[in-house]
């Protein structure tokens, strides 16, 4: 018996739970997108929807934050068929990282060729306001530097190679598609581009975690998406992801301002639309990229 991937699952273990999902629907989803707190509404967007509960789906863990509605939603949007995660896992629920990024494995079996990540993240960038939507070029993974990375144990060939390269993690013709996209619809006073850094959580940073992460060259942290798209990079995925940028993170000691969740969530809220419709104008472009069967 071949041992467990690096999954935490065995490779026969996530492909029953894709099979099952396939079975289950008739998309053959090419796209897959991962909604952050409160941006679950890019689920709504798509047409002819067939919906699970997570906890319905063997296999599964089951998202417990609020902001994050726990459903896979297939359908498709401006024609391409896609399939939607309304809420991620994350390691402050208590999941291991391979239960965090399973989701991944399965898009890829699923035959997902792009994954298009959302969260909300804290702004670094003293250039940053609350409300700006930050194209993710690069990312820290604080948590990876001991050893907590989503690819430790044995790895299976058939998900990727040993030593994925990550230089390229984030696709740079879908960064520029999202400019060329952002300038058309008017977004360019909102719109940056910068690095993503993630940490454990729950708690949010201290000044002292701020300063340093700024120093490092991180423009917007957060406790997210950098596990998956290590995941998703090894399965072959391209990947894109976008930060908004949901709070000012506090970096002066006389600073009376403290991050909360129902900030994060009011500001996810106020620019959803925006944000929506910047995705399904960059679907609708991919269409050029991507052949359909």
């Amino acid at each position: 018996m071949l041992p467990e991937s690096n999954t935490g699952y065995s490779y026969d273990d996530c492909k029953a739970t894709s099979d099952w999902l396939l079975v289950q629907t008739s998309i053959r989803p090419l796209v897959g997108i991962v909604c952050g707190s409160g941006m679950g509404g890019l689920a709504d967007m798509l047409k002819d929807q067939e919906v699970f509960n997570y906890k319905d789906i063997p296999n599964f863990p089951r998202s417990t934050v609020q902001g994050h509605a726990g459903r896979l939603v297939f359908g498709t949007l401006k024609g391409m068929p896609c399939v939607c995660m309304q809420g991620r896992f994350h390691l402050y629920e208590g999941y291991s990282i391979q239960k965090v990024t399973l989701p991944m494995h399965i898009f890829s079996l699923l035959g997902v060729q792009t994954v298009i990540l959302t969260n909300a993240a804290g702004g670094l960038n003293q250039d940053y306001e609350v409300g700006d939507i930050m194209v993710i070029k690069d990312h820290i993974n604080m948590p990876g530097f001991a050893g907590n990375n989503p690819l430790v144990g044995p790895n299976d060939e058939r998900f990727g190679v040993r030593f994925p390269c990550m230089s390229d993690a984030y696709d740079r013709e879908l960064q520029q598609l999202a400019v060329d996209v952002g300038q058309e619809l008017g977004y360019s006073d909102f719109l940056r581009k910068g690095v993503y850094c993630v940490l454990g959580g729950p708690n949010f940073e201290t000044i002292a975690e701020c300063r340093m992460l700024h120093k490092l060259g991180a423009d917007a942290v957060g406790m997210s998406t950098v596990h998956e798209v290590i995941v998703a990079r090894h399965c072959g995925m391209r990947v894109f992801a976008l930060s908004l940028i949901t709070n000012k993170s506090v970096m002066d000691y006389d600073s009376e301002k403290k991050a909360n969740h129902e900030e994060v969530l009011e500001t996810s809220r106020e620019r959803a639309n925006q944000l929506q419709k910047l995705v399904a104008s960059m679907v609708t472009r991919m269409e050029h990229n991507i052949t359909i069967s």
